[in-house]
């Protein structure tokens, strides 16, 4: 099969869509495809991409105002010309918002069907950045998804969610976990010791630090005794965390094998946002045997067991994060237990099985059109 990916985000990016795009499009070509990525140009330029496992067309771009690390693509005229120049057999939209508004519509003037992957919780974003705008989102999510042949949904509130505001032609299609690079005996006392140097129990988020993650729920968990709050990554809301989290320890972004050493040593995983449609570090966390402590919406309800991997609390509840924390922080041998039975959890939701899934899919919408046009 010859796929382009139309992605709002791709690597050097450090987030989900990105993530999973880059997956994608490595697995393609495992499996003997022929994958073509079109992406917005990054800051720096469109020069080589180095990890990139297939060809890169970067659309000209400018970063998002008051967010600079989100590019936004400007119109252009390379969307249409990659997917006619590729020969596309389909067009797969990671998270189409604006780049891939321009991939449906350039897919539906050449013929070519398009499978649609929703990641994004637009609405949510618009009720935290503009505290309006919800329907309006809505709107533009189901015109762009209803276009698309077939529609991808990350998790089952993500899928209902979208069920309920009009999308149709929706499936379920998870996201995988590098479940070799994340696993338990990357734990490292060197790091545990610099970061909590009087033994305390570490409690790490993982994430971008935006108003949409409400990283700020930790406060509670920064006030309990024997408690050292870790926080990795980078974002607009840095300054305002590091304020409202005293004593935390701000790591900023790491990937790669240096996160993966970061998640080992985690006593626990607490992610706050509610908006995740999946939430990638949840699996990593697990993947890495450590308990996790999410909220009870979106995408975490999916990943987390709660009482066997880790507990889900009401979303934007502080209280309950810290309450959670301290349960667990007070419990050596439920923290084990909830970290062990986590990683059993994922030891099957590789990329690779996933990836195997979505190319099911392309199938699925491949032979629905063939009989159509029969």
């Amino acid at each position: 099969m010859r796929v382009v990916i139309v992605t709002e985000s791709f690597p050097p990016d450090v987030n989900g869509v990105a993530h999973c795009a880059l997956q994608t499009a490595r697995h393609l070509v495992d499996r003997g495809h022929a994958p073509l990525v079109v992406a917005p140009a990054t800051a720096a330029g469109h020069g080589p991409d180095a990890l990139a496992p297939c060809p890169v067309v970067r659309v000209p771009s400018l970063p998002l105002p008051g967010y600079p690390q989100v590019r936004v693509a400007l119109p252009s005229r390379r969307v249409a010309t990659a997917i006619t120049e590729h020969r596309a057999d389909i067009v797969h939209l990671a998270s189409p918002f604006i780049l891939g508004v321009r991939g449906m519509a350039a897919a539906a003037r050449l013929g070519v069907p398009a499978v649609a992957v929703y990641q994004t919780d637009l609405a949510g974003y618009a009720r935290t950045y503009v505290g309006a705008g919800e329907a309006t989102a809505w709107r533009r999510i189901r015109s762009v998804h209803a276009a698309a042949d077939r529609t991808l949904a990350p998790s089952s509130a993500a899928l209902h969610d979208l069920e309920a505001h009009g999308v149709p032609r929706v499936r379920l299609w998870p996201r995988g976990v590098d479940t070799v690079r994340f696993r338990p005996e990357h734990r490292d006392e060197a790091l545990r010791r610099e970061l909590a140097p009087n033994g305390e129990l570490i409690v790490g988020y993982v994430g971008r630090l935006a108003p949409e993650k409400q990283v700020e729920l930790l406060a509670g968990a920064c006030g309990l005794e024997g408690v050292r709050v870790v926080i990795v990554g980078d974002g607009p809301s840095e300054t305002s965390l590091r304020e409202a989290l005293p004593g935390a320890v701000f790591l900023g972004r790491r990937t790669g094998d240096e996160l993966a050493r970061i998640f080992a040593s985690l006593d626990v995983f607490a992610h706050t946002g509610p908006f995740e449609t999946f939430c990638q570090t949840v699996q990593e966390a697990m993947a890495s045997g450590v308990p996790v402590v999410a909220p009870a919406a979106g995408g975490p309800l999916d990943l987390v067991a709660h009482g066997r991997t880790g507990l889900l609390v009401p979303p934007r509840d502080e209280a309950a994060v810290r309450d959670a924390v301290g349960a667990l922080a007070a419990d050596p041998a439920l923290r084990a237990a909830y970290g062990a039975a986590g990683r059993a959890t994922v030891e099957g939701r590789t990329w690779a099985a996933v990836g195997d899934q979505l190319i099911d899919h392309y199938a699925d919408v491949l032979t629905a059109r063939t009989v159509v046009a029969a």
